[in-house]
């Protein structure tokens, strides 16, 4: 007799991964989000090309190699000959949210070429953290004399002119959390893993929204909830999605589950009338 394994789903296994803030393991988190769009992905083999490019990276440095010559090694292997960079064909592509397939095309956006570029930057002993920076995230490391805060796309060295000059497009947009006048300092914290997680979901929302792709971006919604369960924003998210697929009673959940904690939204009343409209009969 065949012993059937019951193998969680992409959802459960996604769940399993982010279950706890300490030791989360963010590339294999991250990978996961592909097993929507990819079910016969294999993990365990991309983690494997992940080793292999690790091992030859560390073929080219010395066991002593101070932490610049390892900077400037890792960004000669990743961006020149490797050639990692944005897909200019296709920014918005969900493909560039894809560690498999960032690994395979070497094109991706900041968010997911940063990530590979983590996993190799540590790998060779770098203190190398992520940065959520408005509008497009950064790497930073930690270096003898100071921090260098890096480009992902490019691999470039931003000084603090050049960080302050991104941020201004944004400066008035964020001014309701902050001041006009926050250093850019306040802007280079280490983001979390979980931080991280959000912000790529939350790129792939966009962009299945945005194709009004409801099937997609419900699933999408699913991680984020699970990752982050009491944005009640999300649910919200859910909820509309659903109903735009005609999932009446899923979507009333979701909706009547804000209502009931986003109190001060500014959009309860529309909210509380798309639940009456969901629940009037048809006809």
């Amino acid at each position: 007799m065949k012993l059937k394994l019951d193998l969680p789903t992409p959802l459960e296994w996604f769940a399993a991964l982010v279950q706890h803030d300490e030791q989360l393991p963010l590339f294999e988190a991250a990978l996961s989000l592909a097993q929507d769009e990819y079910p016969e992905l294999d993990p365990q083999q991309v983690l494997g090309n992940l080793d292999q490019l690790v091992a030859r990276l560390r073929r080219r440095l010395p066991a002593d190699a101070p932490a610049l010559q390892r900077l400037r090694t890792l960004n000669q292997f990743f961006f020149q000959e490797m050639g990692f960079s944005v897909n200019p064909n296709n920014y918005y592509d969900p493909d560039n949210s894809y560690l498999h397939e960032v690994l395979r095309t070497r094109r991706g956006i900041p968010i997911s070429l940063a990530l590979v570029w983590l996993e190799l930057a540590q790998a060779v002993g770098l203190q190398a953290e992520g940065v959520s920076f408005p509008g497009h995230f950064l790497v930073k490391v930690g270096m003898p004399r100071g921090q260098v805060v890096i480009d992902p796309l490019s691999g470039q060295s931003l000084s603090r002119e050049d960080l302050s000059e991104r941020l201004d497009p944004y400066r008035h947009r964020m001014a309701s959390g902050g001041t006009l006048d926050d250093p850019v300092g306040t802007y280079l914290q280490a983001a979390r893993p979980r931080e991280i997680l959000a912000r790529m979901l939350r790129n792939l929302k966009e962009i299945h929204r945005s194709q009004q792709d409801w099937a997609r971006l419900v699933a999408v919604q699913d991680r984020l909830i699970v990752l982050l369960p009491r944005a009640w924003g999300e649910y919200r998210d859910r909820g509309l999605a659903r109903a735009e697929l005609g999932r009446s009673t899923l979507a009333v959940a979701d909706l009547e589950l804000y209502l009931s904690f986003a109190e001060d939204g500014p959009d309860i009343e529309d909210i509380a009338q798309r639940v009456l409209q969901l629940r009037r009969p048809p006809g």
